[in-house]
């Protein structure tokens, strides 16, 4: 595992860091980048993992990714860290992978944590890494498992998946809508998808990400946002906590 760059890093505003995993090393920046530009230009310190260097792609090589990455990451000032797994296109569901997962929830000690979703129609290591994320966050509160014990127990506040393609959303699922329309949200969302040139110049990525965004915006009455599909049920304190609905036809 390459050591994180700046681990211990806590926000401005107080909240806990939010910590998103990715099991490719454009993952993050193409489905909830928006989301994670938000959040860290309100003060929250944010922190990427990914899960391999992307050494199966069509385009790219693992260094050439691993550097975009890192840009990318730059772009949306979120700190950076490579898991080494099982490798790109190889990803297996195993304890071992949730055990390294925990240790890493309980080393951030975040308050969200953000997963690729479970939906199956995707890339295959996508739901699996949504597998192992969401089991890690459960380990992660557990403060007998003798592999985790020189860490101190953590339970998250909530874990989130979101969808790299549309193919990715869950069918039927209540999204919850992040307001990403502030420009320089915007334009630190598109710079960091485009540090993955590698990928950009094959198929249009950058475009279909704030296509998306757009049309998701549009239909809750804003410029721009980004889904996040919440694992368990959202609780609040009161209704006066809730957003408004995204109805605006």
């Amino acid at each position: 595992m390459k050591p994180s760059r700046n681990p211990k890093r806590r926000p401005l505003s107080g909240a806990a860091p939010l910590l998103a995993f990715g099991a490719h090393p454009d993952d993050i920046e193409f489905g909830c980048g928006g989301i994670v530009a938000r959040e860290s230009r309100s003060g929250r310190a944010v922190h990427f993992v990914i899960c391999s260097r992307g050494e199966s792609g069509t385009h790219g090589t693992p260094a050439g990714r691993t550097a975009e990455a890192e840009k990318a990451a730059a772009a949306l000032g979120a700190s950076l860290e490579f898991a080494e797994l099982d490798g790109d296109a190889r990803l297996e569901i195993r304890p071992a992978h949730a055990l390294s997962v925990a240790k890493i929830i309980r080393r951030i000690r975040p308050g969200a944590v953000l997963a690729p979703s479970l939906v199956e129609n995707q890339h295959p290591d996508h739901p699996r890494l949504g597998r192992i994320v969401r089991d890690a966050a459960r380990l992660a509160r557990y403060g007998g498992i003798a592999e985790l014990r020189p860490q101190p127990a953590h339970a998250i506040g909530q874990l989130f998946f979101y969808a790299v393609t549309p193919e990715a959303e869950p069918p039927g699922a209540i999204p919850v809508l992040i307001d990403i329309s502030r420009p320089e949200v915007i334009a630190a969302w598109t710079a960091s998808m485009e540090a993955h040139a590698s990928q950009a110049s094959a198929r249009p990525y950058v475009e279909l990400q704030l296509a998306r965004a757009r049309i998701l915006g549009l239909r809750a009455g804003i410029e721009y946002a980004q889904a996040l599909y919440p694992s368990d049920p959202l609780v609040f304190d009161s209704l006066a906590a809730l957003g408004r609905p995204a109805r605006r036809f």
